[in-house]
């Protein structure tokens, strides 16, 4: 049983799929697709950059999409029968066009505009992240309650793996979270470079202009399920993935909880399409004895039809 796995934002760099580009017709009118749609050139700032606006969430966002789909598209013959497929954050909505609820299209122009409200989220109430390392779930939801005061909140916002959970809130509050963290014994306890505290509270702003854009949106019935962040349940119609994709911008990303589930449900094979192998790094700490592999690279994708 398989199940395909999409990265999220965090996966972008700089030469991004320009070796797709250059071996594989297809997937170049895939890159060329996008620019057309968005009216930039998008595909230029990922093989050229300069990397501090590949970066920027409105571009990393349809770039990695972009990126994921080419992919797709060339090996979608060759993955045998899918029976599910999950991504991080962004990559719910690359998870959508895989199971084919998503136009590309639609999807490129949704999460453009998700980036943008993002960013703009962050420019309203500026916050930040951190990463946090050697810490179980409990602890960390310790650290937050007791970091959230009068200036500030900080909750989860991702759950990676066992020990690795990334947190989001207000910047005294996220500071104060470093430190508790520290004393609690995380063997790391990182700041991340982000331009806002994704999936918390302070993304609420964004949550009507997704929801407007989504709205104006077809979305079909998947093709196999797809396991929302929100959840880490399966999704099957078009109005229950509509929510969670708006909801999905202030909830914690429960990935661990996701893979879990996807192994429960007799899932012996990963996949995972688009830039780098975050995802499948991930999953090793989850399910070390399930296959996974990571197809992004021209020479992946060939090895993977030949």
């Amino acid at each position: 049983m398989v199940a395909l796995l999409f990265p999220g934002q965090g996966s972008q760099f700089v030469g991004m799929g320009r070796d797709l580009a250059e071996r594989f017709p297809l997937a170049r009118a895939t890159f060329e697709e996008a620019d057309a749609t968005l009216g930039l050139g998008l595909s230029a700032l990922m093989w050229q950059g300069p990397e501090a606006e590949l970066t920027a969430t409105r571009h990393a966002q349809p770039a990695i999409l972009t990126h994921s789909v080419a992919v797709l598209r060339l090996v979608q013959h060759h993955l045998g029968d899918v029976s599910f497929a999950a991504g991080h954050s962004l990559g719910e909505f690359s998870a959508y066009v895989a199971a084919g609820s998503l136009a590309f299209d639609d999807a490129l122009r949704t999460v453009r505009r998700r980036g943008e409200l993002m960013f703009e989220s962050g420019q309203q109430r500026p916050g930040t992240m951190a990463a946090l390392l050697g810490l179980d779930d409990a602890e960390v939801e310790r650290v937050c309650r007791e970091a959230t005061g009068p200036d500030g909140v900080v909750v989860p916002a991702n759950y990676n793996s066992p020990a690795q959970v990334v947190i989001s809130g207000d910047v005294a509050a996220v500071q104060r979270a470093l430190e508790l963290a520290r004393a609690a014994g995380a063997k790391r306890a990182l700041p991340l470079n982000v331009s806002g505290a994704f999936h918390s509270p302070l993304m609420e702003t964004a949550q009507a202009g997704l929801a407007e854009q989504l709205e104006g949106v077809v979305v079909q019935p998947p093709a196999f399920p797809v396991v929302s962040n929100v959840t880490a349940e399966p999704v099957r119609e078009p109005a229950e993935a509509r929510r969670l994709l708006v909801r999905q911008l202030t909830s914690p990303v429960r990935w661990t909880e996701s893979m879990r589930r996807l192994v429960a449900a007799g899932v012996d094979h990963f996949l995972e399409l688009g830039p780098g192998g975050v995802l499948t790094g991930l999953l090793r700490r989850v399910a070390r004895d399930v296959p996974a592999q990571t197809i992004g690279t021209a020479a992946e994708v060939e090895a993977l039809l030949g």
